[in-house]
């Protein structure tokens, strides 16, 4: 309790709802302090007001249109504060005098990017603190910001509490830059063995639970706590049998977890289900999972089961191609199996089943993946996965935003949305490679990086 203490203090006014930071103006005649009339906060406290609205106008030479699947030329795009009032070719949009006027005559526009599978906590060690931990979050969401991801899924806050939905809503008050977050806070995990109270849970990791009941409350929990996803294990460790067949543990029971994911739709909620394989995996599918994580044991059946219930594969690629699998595998097996082959297969097999929708998701995580270097999934996707560049860059927007319950919002360049951009110098259907190098990012009519040569 301790800790969790110190995350509330430490975190304090961050805590509040997420609500527009300017929440309103001290009347002219009552101000007393220093300079002009100021804002005041959500905690009381007053900041300088932002600037109020202007019209911008994005000169774009090739606009990428997510929603038709093709780039067009020459467009305008105007928009006012933080959303798009007009999108279209430049011959059709005046732009009004006195204007700012973006400059992307040059390059690829394209709506902003969205990972749905993020970690913007790295994992706490023991000898950590809250507040050193916050302030890597802070540095690891602008760094996600400043490549291109204008919006994200935060899968579990990695032994840090309540601290993501802190973070998420600094950003919604405008308190910090970062992308627009969805978080899940603790994530729930199953054990089979009674508590120890020797050796009580961690409040800040995992919440535990050992029964039905005990997995609907601890959804109940953290979404009174500001969770948007719950994030469950329903399929843990793999291994090679002597013959070389990949094997997965199997947590949850299938009515504890139907429980659970049931009790998370009743509350409008959705889940995201970490497996690997194996019956947790398939369990994951009949109980209805949102999202179905990693899978690297994919088969026909489960992906054409999935299709039919409507549920969403995100398979985190690059987070398990990296060199350490091999190194793990290796150790394990004496050199005689790997997992990345068959993840890579999993990954194709839904690529080409008819109907399945593929996110896409990096696990970005601060331990083997930095913040910032995501966009390595979308070449991924394209050279492993199966994937067209389209393909990957419709998982990152399109497909996405539909996770999120946000394609109203975010997702496609069009009138009424967030003015989310970014921009890259060349082709990214022709080259997916791009969309590593953005050169141009805004969020909400805010711009937060320009490097495009004037």
């Amino acid at each position: 309790m301790r800790f969790k203490t110190l995350l509330v203090a430490a975190c304090g006014m961050l805590l509040s709802t997420g609500v527009t930071w300017a929440q309103g103006q001290v009347p002219a005649a009552k101000w007393r302090g220093a300079g002009s009339p100021p804002c005041v906060g959500s905690d009381g406290g007053v900041h300088q007001c932002p600037p109020a609205p202007r019209v911008v106008a994005v000169r774009a030479g090739r606009l990428f249109d997510s929603k038709a699947g093709k780039t067009l030329t020459k467009q305008v795009v105007l928009l006012l504060g933080e959303r798009i009032t007009a999108v279209g070719p430049e011959a059709d949009i005046k732009i009004p005098a006195g204007a700012q006027v973006i400059d992307l005559s040059q390059a690829t526009v394209l709506p902003g990017l969205i990972d749905a599978h993020t970690h913007m906590f790295n994992a706490r060690k023991p000898n950590g603190t809250t507040e050193d931990y916050m302030l890597i979050a802070v540095q690891n969401v602008q760094n996600n910001l400043r490549a291109g991801f204008t919006a994200s899924r935060d899968m579990t806050s990695h032994g840090n509490g309540y601290g993501d939905v802190a973070i998420r809503n600094a950003i919604n008050e405008g308190r910090i830059d970062g992308p627009r977050y969805q978080v899940s806070t603790r994530g729930i995990i199953w054990s089979a063995t009674p508590p120890n109270p020797s050796a009580p849970d961690n409040p800040l990791a995992s919440a535990v639970v050992r029964s039905a009941e005990e997995g609907r409350a601890a959804v109940r929990d953290q979404i009174e706590h500001g969770a948007d996803w719950i994030k469950l294990y329903p399929a843990g460790a793999y291994s090679f049998s002597a013959t070389g067949q990949d094997q997965y543990v199997v947590t949850y029971p299938l009515p504890v977890l139907q429980a659970i994911i049931d009790e998370t739709h009743r509350l409008g909620k959705k889940a995201g289900c970490h497996v690997y394989g194996g019956e947790g995996q398939k369990n994951s599918i009949i109980a209805g999972c949102d999202t179905i994580e990693h899978a690297f044991g994919l088969d026909q059946e489960q992906a054409n089961m999935m299709v039919a219930k409507g549920l969403y594969y995100d398979p985190t690629l690059v987070r398990y191609i990296e060199p350490y699998m091999d190194d793990n595998d290796a150790k394990n097996t004496g050199e005689k199996y790997r997992m990345i082959p068959i993840f890579e297969k999993a990954v194709s097999l839904a690529a080409a089943t008819k109907g399945m929708k593929i996110m896409m998701g990096s696990g970005a995580d601060g331990e083997t993946y930095a913040h910032g270097t995501q966009a390595l999934d979308f070449e991924a996707l394209v050279k492993y996965g199966g994937l067209t560049p389209l393909r990957a860059i419709e998982a990152a927007t399109t497909i996405n935003a539909e996770v999120l319950g946000w394609q109203d919002q975010i997702g496609s360049i069009e009138k009424g949305k967030y003015a989310d951009l970014i921009a890259v110098s060349g082709d990214p259907l022709a080259d997916i490679t791009e969309l590593q190098r953005v050169k141009f990012v805004m969020k909400g009519g805010k711009v937060i990086k320009n490097e495009m040569a004037p």
